[in-house]
């Protein structure tokens, strides 16, 4: 738990140093840029701190041998229950519908009362939250090495572009279509290779359809 309110702090930390100075300016999309540089100075920090070579990782349970070894259930677990649980809160519960409001359009929110602020604080201590369970679940597969951000950041942003932006339905379909046939591309072509088909299949993709594969060309009323 400790764990997990230290990355809150630091997703709310992220939200006053590297977003909200920026949604000032005329260009408001310099905050994945801004929201980017903090990302690789915390890496720095982290490799300066515990050094550059991969670190083994706590285990949990320590239960568990071969395919049912807590490396290979914890993450399946942990995405589960993070899929379902952020799939109630944006549903069924009023604070998760405020978040898609904003999210949506802030404008029309602010419009309309709703807190814009305080949601989107709120938004960056979730999302911390939920960037330390990943992190935690992976950590034994992976191995703790500061340099893992990058290639997750990427792993995890085309699965959501793939998937439509601002649909987590669609970024849960295309991730697993994007293991899928990354596995594929590994047992047949392996090594780099598998990387490269990766990348073509993210840009033929938004080639055909730029908005992804469920994601919506217009606004929706939420």
């Amino acid at each position: 738990m400790l764990t997990l309110l230290c990355c809150a702090v630091i997703g709310i930390i992220t939200e006053f140093v590297a977003v909200r100075p920026v949604l000032k300016s005329l260009d408001q999309h310099l905050y994945v840029l801004s929201t980017l540089a903090v990302a690789l100075m915390i890496q720095q920090i982290t490799a300066i701190k515990w050094g550059t070579e991969p670190q083994p990782f706590p285990r949990i349970a320590g239960f568990g041998e071969g395919v049912l070894d807590e490396k290979f259930w914890l993450p399946v677990l942990a995405c589960a229950v993070t899929i379902f649980g952020l799939e109630y809160l944006y549903r069924r519960t009023l604070v998760g519908r405020a978040f898609l409001a904003i999210a949506e359009d802030n404008f029309a929110a602010r419009a309309l009362g709703l807190p814009e602020r305080s949601l989107r604080v709120a938004s960056y201590a979730l999302a911390g939250v939920v960037g330390g369970i990943a992190g935690f679940s992976g950590g034994q597969l992976l191995l703790a090495f500061f340099a893992n951000g990058a290639l997750l950041n990427f792993y995890g942003f085309v699965p959501v572009a793939l998937g439509g932006l601002g649909n987590n339905r669609g970024a849960i379909i295309g991730g697993l279509a994007l293991g899928l046939f990354q596995q594929a591309a590994n047992f047949l072509v392996g090594g780099i290779f598998s990387s490269v088909a990766v990348f073509t299949l993210f840009i033929v993709v938004l080639l055909a359809a730029p908005q992804g594969l469920f994601g919506a060309s217009t606004a929706r009323r939420v």
